[in-house]
């Protein structure tokens, strides 16, 4: 996901040398939900939904109860449950604390429950008009809103596969995660469409598009189905601006791995961010659609979720580098396929910059076990920083053996969840490289090599003087110089690993200058003694 300005963004601590972060949600690792199906009515009289979830969940320990969460009404908002149904027998429940506990059984492990409830959600579907009048029903489930209008675990830990059927009046074009099995006119001016998605998806990317859209079949990848869903006003102009979708889904196809989902449909949407990366049906923001196709990165990065983030997910929130950073650095890379080697560093430099001027404020890592609020998870850290530690691997290993582990990463995980530890020991499998190192410098430790530094000419010598100046933490890396004599330039590699550190190189002339790091492979600031 992107936020609303949509160069990719935005939170504290010291040096944790842990990799299990402070998740406070309440797992139930002993029952896990494998299905939903959601039955949603949908009016134009008001902003109440008519909801019916029917969801099997396997309990692998008869003993403990099933937890679901719901928002429960309060005032003006919320849901209130009218039933609660096993076998279409009603049964005894406990909702409290925005909390449905289903009883555990004896008799079962698999057990399907039907649950019927109505309100007014105040968040997660949000009920609106778009930027032409039209009404309008957008799901926004990230981090955790499903909740406000779906009785679900929203974690995304406990993946499952997703149905919605969507019944509301017939001048509604309908869009859900998943692919379209049916659309049937009801009567009394009523249509039901149904959408299913076979592979499990965290509920932080289900969603539903229901307005007046223009549709438009963009291409067919294999058996998958890439479309673009827009605002008939918009309807020119979003097919064209949309339509980069095709080249970027082959790009990951080729490099990452086989596509997880249904479908691709790419929805013009009311969203609080930029762009939301829902699995198999993407929320950009109204005015994405210009005509004159700007948002190509924006595409990129939500797509590049459709693989990190949706499915090989974080299994904890404050590990969602492995959405966010992923999802940054692998919009550069498609950015860098199409454009050359120079867009890479012209993106990188600029989120370079980002990364520096963060830290000034919030001096924190990116694994960040004091962030107790999913929806604070999101910072520059977990985005451009999250994206440089991917190009300064990718330089450690090697081009070759940087895919050949992000494939097996993706394989290893794909429709599961992980963890930074995961990411790490998958990366070290592919490589024979030990990283446990670099993985502590530059995710778990806060801050980045601040290098102060000058350069003199003496009898044959280049004199090369670093200090790393940022005090708290000596970091340990290469580090490339570029020294250019009549404008051509020579790579020189130097370890900084000290405080203070001195290098001769030979030259038979004095250099016209030095620069450091010239192909952009370091996340540091400079600064000359």
């Amino acid at each position: 996901m992107v936020k609303r300005s949509f160069s990719i963004f935005y939170v504290l601590l010291f040096f944790i040398n842990v990799l299990d972060a402070q998740d406070t949600y309440e797992k139930n690792e002993s029952a896990d939900v494998l299905s939903y199906i959601f039955g949603l009515t949908l009016n134009d009289a008001n902003n109440t939904i008519e909801g019916e979830a029917i969801v099997t969940i396997d309990f692998n320990n008869q003993s403990d109860a099933a937890t679901l969460d719901l928002i429960k009404k309060s005032d003006q908002y919320g849901m209130n449950i009218t039933a609660v149904f096993e076998d279409d027998v009603a049964i005894d429940y406990v909702y409290e604390d925005n909390k449905l506990h289903l009883p555990s059984s004896a008799d079962a492990n698999v057990r399907t429950f039907k649950i019927k409830y109505r309100g007014i959600p105040e968040r997660g579907l949000v009920i609106d008009t778009t930027k032409f009048g039209q009404r309008s029903f957008f799901g926004d489930n990230w981090p955790n809103l499903a909740r406000h209008w779906l009785p679900c675990v929203d974690h995304p830990y406990d993946k499952a596969t997703v149905e919605f059927r969507i019944t509301a009046p017939d001048h509604y074009d309908v869009v859900a995660t998943g692919k379209k099995v049916e659309e049937s006119n009801i009567g009394n001016g009523l249509k039901l469409t149904t959408y299913k998605e076979p592979a499990p998806v965290p509920m932080k990317v289900v969603t539903i598009g229901v307005t007046k859209f223009a549709s438009k079949l963009l291409d067919q990848i294999g058996d998958i189905e890439v479309s673009a869903w827009v605002y008939p006003e918009n309807r020119l102009d979003g097919f064209s601006d949309y339509a980069v979708a095709v080249d970027v889904m082959n790009y990951f196809i080729d490099n990452i791995g086989p596509y997880s989902y249904a479908k691709l449909a790419n929805m013009q949407a009311k969203t609080q961010w930029g762009g939301l990366e829902n699995a198999g049906t993407i929320s950009y923001f109204e005015n994405s659609v210009t005509g004159n196709k700007t948002v190509e990165g924006l595409i990129a990065h939500e797509i590049a979720h459709q693989w990190f983030g949706n499915s090989a997910t974080e299994n904890s929130w404050n590990h969602v580098w492995l959405s966010e950073g992923f999802a940054t650095y692998f919009a550069i890379l498609y950015l860098e396929h199409v454009y050359g080697i120079e867009k890479r560093k012209e993106e990188l430099l600029l989120d370079r910059n980002q990364v520096i001027e963060y830290y000034k404020k919030n001096p924190s890592p990116i694994v960040d076990n004091s962030i107790k609020d999913p929806m604070k998870v999101l910072s520059t850290n977990t985005y451009q920083k999250g994206s440089w530690v991917l190009n300064m691997l990718r330089h450690k290993l090697g081009d070759d053996t940087f895919w050949k582990g992000i494939r097996l990463y993706y394989k290893t995980y794909r429709d599961s969840n992980a963890m930074t530890k995961d990411f790490r020991e998958v990366m070290e499998h592919a490589s024979g490289v030990d990283l446990n190192h670099f993985f502590d410098q530059w995710i778990f430790t806060k801050g980045h090599p601040q290098l102060k530094w000058n350069w003199e000419y003496e009898n044959g010598s280049i004199i090369v003087h670093i200090d790393q100046a940022q005090g708290h933490h000596i970091f340990n890396f290469p580090l490339e110089l570029g020294i250019v004599m009549n404008g051509v330039q020579k790579l020189e590699s130097v370890l900084l690993n000290k405080t203070s550190q001195t290098f001769e190189l030979s030259a038979h002339v004095k250099p016209d200058h030095i620069v450091l790091d010239p192909d952009s492979w370091l996340l540091f600031e400079e600064q000359k003694l």
